[in-house]
This record gives C-alpha cells, structure tokens and sequence, in this order.
C-alpha cells in the first residue's frame, strides 16, 4: 500500500454520499450554491460578508490541520497581513478590489515561506508555538510601524473599487465578492482531492513511512503552509476590503484561535465543517451582540464544549458519518440477496 494511493482520509459529506445516486451529490453542492447566493437576503449584508471572509480562512486552517496535522496559532499573522497590503494597495494604486486581494495573498504566502520553513522541522506543541510567537512578532511590527500600517489607529477608509461600479453597499460588495471566495474554496477542494493532497493525508497519517517511501516530508509540509496562508491571505484581503478598514485585531493571536474554533465546530479534515463552524460562529456572536448581551465569549464557549464532548467529529463530520454508515445498511441487504 502506497502512502499516496491508499491514505485514512477524513469524512466528507460529499464522499459518504458517493454511494447514493450522483443526483444527491450534485443536490448537495446546489443546496450549498443557493445558500451562498440567498445569505445577504436572509442576513445582515455586512454580517454575510464576514461568514465569506472566516469560512475561507476556516478552510485554510483546516488545509493545515486537518490534512497535514499541523495546528498553527499564528494564522492571524497571514489573515492580517494580507489584510494591511490589500488595504494599502486599494488605497495608493486604485487597482480593482480582486486585484488588491490577489496582492495581499501573494505577500502572504511570500511571508508564509521563511516563517514556513523554521516551524515545519517541528510538530505538535512545538509547531503550534513556534508559529505563534511568529504572528506575535509581525503584530508588534504592525503596531509600531505607524506610517505604513497607521499602528491602533490603522487604515481607514480603504476603497473597493470595480471598473467604476458602486459598490459602497454591503448588498452589493458580497456578490462581487462571492466569485473570488468560490474560487478559493474550490482551490481547497483541489489541492485535498489531488495526488499532492493524499500524501500529505500519509504524511499526517505516518510521517515516518511517508519519508521512507521517497517523499520529502519538510518540502510537502511546507509547501502545504504556503498554500494555506495564500487562502488565508484571500480571506483577510477580502475582509478589509469589506470593513473598509482594517486593524491590529487582524493580526491578533485570538483571531487564530477563532478559526481554529470554527473547524472544530465544523469538523477537522472535513473541508467543508470549516464553512459551516465559520457561518454558525460568526451568526453566533452577531445575534448576541445586538441582544445587548455582553459575555459572548462565554456562550461561545459553552457551545463548543458541548460541540466537542456530543459531536466527537464536529457537526458536518458527524453528518458525514450518519450518511455513510446508512449507506452502508442500505448496501449490506442487497449484497446478501446477490
């Protein structure tokens, strides 16, 4: 058995009901499309925006954790960074908005690769650390270079511009935005589903067996990191684009720590848990705080506890079982009448 053709892989909606007809799959993915392109009627324009933005940096997170076992703490460091080189390219070169968040990605990953190549000789704790004091120190040289990144005050009034269309409403800003998120995604989708993608599950599987098959375990991981901060990058683009402005909070620890929350809510190596942790989590905290109620961060947190100690495998991982173990029952009876 080859570490690239036969890997343990993570339980996918859409993979447990590749037993059923291909019209329930395709039904999947349309039920999804309709969701995307009804949300800013359903919800605040503004608030469906921030789900885009979070489901894409929940989804890079779990390209990282999920299927190459690595749990990074200094996303934040991608997300936000992204966010200022987006913000100030809008801002000094009047480019097109997708333009000025493709740039921001690119300076992500450009920063993901020193970054990458130190904390991927470590695992566990110790990656997770070391990427974290990394997002620290970019959050400290944000905040004291004053006259690039405007320290607390940061940048304001950071424009979205589209080939001369208006797009200053919210309502407006997420369809314009929905194409580059589903581009991302779809990015994602590719890279786990592609031979690349099965020996990184082999290499979060078996490190070891990985790298006694030929295959060079630090270059795939790293290459992994890249690619997960550009997604990242892409979120973080869009979500100063869609704030108008963009601050340290972007680069801080805790916003790593809240995608992290959003995948396992989902559902690690699930792919697709991270979009729903992202939209439940973000709904979440919008509901609370017009409310008026004050601790929610507490109600979040209780709601995670529950998530972790009921759904072992997150909500869209543990659907994802229910779905294939009724496929198999449905399968094992004909078996025995053939």
């Amino acid at each position: 058995m080859s570490v690239a053709t036969k890997p343990r892989r993570a339980p996918s909606l859409l993979r447990a009901a590749s037993g059923a007809p291909p019209w329930l799959r395709w039904a999947l993915l349309a039920a999804g499309l309709a969701v995307a392109l009804w949300l800013p009627n359903g919800l605040y324009p503004a608030v469906a925006v921030d789900i885009l933005c979070w489901a894409l940096f929940a989804v890079a997170v779990d390209l990282l954790l999920g299927y190459t076992g690595l749990l990074s703490f200094g996303h934040a460091a991608f997300w936000g960074t992204s966010a200022y080189a987006s913000g100030l390219v809008a801002i000094h070169a009047g480019v097109p908005f997708p333009v000025a968040v493709l740039a921001g990605a690119l300076v992500a990953a450009a920063l993901a690769v020193p970054i990458g190549y130190l904390a991927v000789r470590r695992t566990g704790i110790y990656f997770a650390m070391v990427t974290l004091a990394f997002a620290q120190l970019v959050y400290y040289v944000a905040n004291n270079r004053r006259g690039l990144t405007g320290g607390e005050n940061g940048l304001q009034s950071v424009p979205r511009e589209l080939f001369g269309l208006d797009l200053t409403d919210a309502y407006y800003f997420y369809y314009a935005a929905l194409p580059v998120v589903l581009l991302g995604l779809w990015a994602a989708w590719r890279i786990v589903n592609s031979p690349f993608g099965r020996v990184l599950v082999g290499i979060r599987d078996n490190p070891a067996r990985a790298r006694a098959l030929g295959y060079p375990v630090h270059r795939y991981k790293l290459l992994a990191f890249v690619l997960s901060a550009f997604l990242a990058g892409l979120g973080g683009g869009l979500f100063a684009m869609g704030h108008r402005f963009v601050t340290l909070d972007t680069l801080h620890w805790t916003t790593s720590g809240k995608a992290v929350v959003m995948v396992v809510l989902g559902g690690i190596g699930t792919l697709w848990g991270g979009v729903l942790g992202a939209g439940l989590l973000v709904r979440l905290e919008d509901w609370l705080s017009f409310s008026g109620f004050e601790a929610v961060g507490l109600v979040t947190g209780a709601l995670f506890v529950v998530v972790v100690l009921v759904f072992r495998r997150g909500l869209w991982g543990t659907a994802a079982d229910l779905l294939r173990r009724r496929a198999r029952k449905s399968v094992a009876p004909s078996e025995g009448d053939g």
